[in-house]
């Protein structure tokens, strides 16, 4: 039997956008303009352990700690640059300000394959749409940039919401939003416990994108699975 689906949300990184090069590479690309020689894999590696640290310290880019998500991410920057090495105050702070400008562009992200060509379809097929993310605040951006932004009726990012996935509170403004109860709502995303399983917990159905060569997730039925998301439609008009 057809789902009786009104309303689609949809995941961001890793399931509509990617990065069009490690973190790493960016980071190297910017010390290079300023005359510094890092490694992009040590950069990686320091990028890892500064954004861990940051998002146990601080969780959902310092909301609600009275630190603004630019500050919260040019902290991570220049975390990453000092664990590999660059201790100079004001290359670190001019790093961070491009790094944040550039990361807010299309210059590095991509719309994944079908992506584009799924939300049209998506839209022409009459479902409301919106964005779950746990994103800050330049994600209208990004989006706009990446010429998405025009398929969404709502953009939520934790920032803004002030609760980051697997949280259901997310995922009930969403629903408060658009006026749609939750078993005529469905959510997309590439993240068993994020996006699969907090969307179902609110009554929501669920679908989990799953490259290819990725495992299977156990406890997730093969209909409720998409390869890519080209496979959408089919699974909801089944």
């Amino acid at each position: 039997a057809m789902l009786r689906l009104r309303l689609l949300t949809w995941d961001v990184k890793d399931t509509l956008l990617r990065l069009r090069q490690p973190v790493g590479e960016s980071y190297a690309a910017e010390a290079r303009a300023h005359g510094v020689r890092v490694q992009p894999e040590a950069l990686g590696q320091s990028f890892r352990e500064a954004y861990g640290a940051q998002s146990r310290r601080f969780p959902n880019y310092g909301r609600g700690r009275g630190l603004s998500s630019q500050q919260w991410w040019a902290d991570v920057v220049k975390q990453t640059f000092r664990l590999s090495g660059v201790h100079e105050d004001g290359v670190l702070t001019l790093m961070a300000e491009n790094l944040y400008r550039d990361f807010c562009s299309a210059r590095n992200w991509e719309v994944l394959p079908g992506a584009g060509e799924t939300l049209s379809r998506c839209c022409q097929r009459g479902f409301r749409m919106g964005v779950v993310s746990n994103f800050d605040n330049r994600l209208e951006n990004v989006l706009s940039q990446c010429n998405l932004r025009h398929h969404f009726e709502f953009v939520l990012t934790s920032e803004d919401v002030g609760f980051a996935k697997p949280d259901r509170r997310i995922f009930e403004e969403a629903l408060r939003l658009s006026g749609v109860p939750p078993e005529q709502a469905a959510h997309v995303g590439d993240d068993y416990a994020r996006d699969y399983r907090a969307a179902r917990a609110v009554g929501m159905h669920g679908f989990l994108l799953r490259a290819a060569g990725q495992g299977k997730e156990p406890g997730v039925p093969p209909e409720h699975i998409l390869p890519t998301l080209s496979h959408l439609l089919a699974l909801i008009e089944k």
